[in-house]
């Protein structure tokens, strides 16, 4: 960095052959102007000026210093015109880890930040798969559940619930639970983690332990739901995932006064790549929209 202070004091000086005026422009005393431009010289062994109490000039070695360190000097201004620009207005490609349930939070509201960030490119990879954030180079995650990698940066998206939820057919057919004992006459439907091959736990407030029947088994959330809407049995669901079939009544909620468990969303980053623009913007606008409706 004192290298590049002493360019641009020489620059700026020998474009205006005045210490005086070079340290008008950059708002810093002539005495460090001054000093700046000696360790520049110091550092290269020439002599870059020729000096006098009337008249500043470059000498022979510095008039051809001079014009590369003015091209240098006027990258570096456009390089930090560029990135002024980008802060204000943010772009390019953004990659983002989505869990593959994830698109219930975000297809609703893509629209709007696509409107508002038309030059932010989404590269969204929907998938339970657990992607390393930073050996995988994407710029960032959205995440469910403990986030302690120290790695990594984190922002909480909102929480969510979990219900057990059944199609109103199949409870006609088959009854509706009253306690958490009564599932032992049911066929429950269990969602299969890809990644660790384990059941998901149904965490119900009992008394005593309560092991959950094992029926049909599925790896994707989405087909769970599909099995609970067609009436073959019931699901322990987040839901958000289910809000829309909530609303509609094709699924009902049971047993609401003993299912406590709640979960939350996360968006992780790299720490050490700091946060773009369009990182920045599209964090911000899925905290403000509130995506999981809290």
């Amino acid at each position: 960095m004192d290298s590049l202070s002493g360019l641009m004091a020489f620059v700026s000086a020998a474009q205006a052959n005045s210490f005086v005026a070079a340290s008008e422009r950059l708002g810093v005393s002539p005495s460090a102007i001054s000093k700046s431009v000696a360790r520049l010289e110091s550092e290269l062994g020439v002599r870059l000026f020729n000096r006098s109490t009337r008249r500043l000039s470059l000498t022979e070695e510095g008039a051809l210093f001079f014009e590369r360190g003015r091209r240098i000097v006027e990258e570096i201004a456009e390089a930090q015109a560029e990135l002024a620009r980008l802060a204000g207005s943010p772009r390019g490609t953004l990659r983002v880890s989505v869990p593959a349930i994830g698109y219930r939070l975000l297809m609703p509201v893509l629209g709007e930040f696509t409107a508002r960030y038309p030059e932010i490119r989404l590269d969204l990879d929907f998938n339970d798969r657990l992607v390393d954030v930073i050996a995988d180079g994407v710029d960032a995650a959205i995440r469910s559940g403990d986030m302690g990698n120290s790695q990594l940066k984190v922002r909480s998206l909102g929480t969510y619930r979990f219900a057990l939820v059944g199609a109103p057919a199949y409870f006609a057919r088959r009854s509706t639970p009253r306690t958490p004992a009564d599932l032992m006459e049911h066929s429950c439907l269990r969602y299969r983690f890809p990644t660790t091959g384990q059941l998901q736990a149904w965490k119900l407030d009992t008394p005593h332990d309560f092991a959950t029947p094992n029926g049909h088994t599925f790896n994707s959330v989405e087909a769970l739901i599909q099995a609970a809407t067609r009436g073959l049995g019931i699901a322990w669901l987040p839901d958000f995932a289910i809000r829309e079939a909530l609303q509609t009544g094709t699924l009902v909620t049971v047993l609401d006064d003993f299912v406590a468990e709640t979960g939350r969303f996360s968006i992780l980053w790299p720490e050490h790549r700091g946060m773009p623009p369009r990182l920045r913007a599209f964090i911000d606008f899925l905290v403000d929209k509130q995506v999981l409706g809290n």
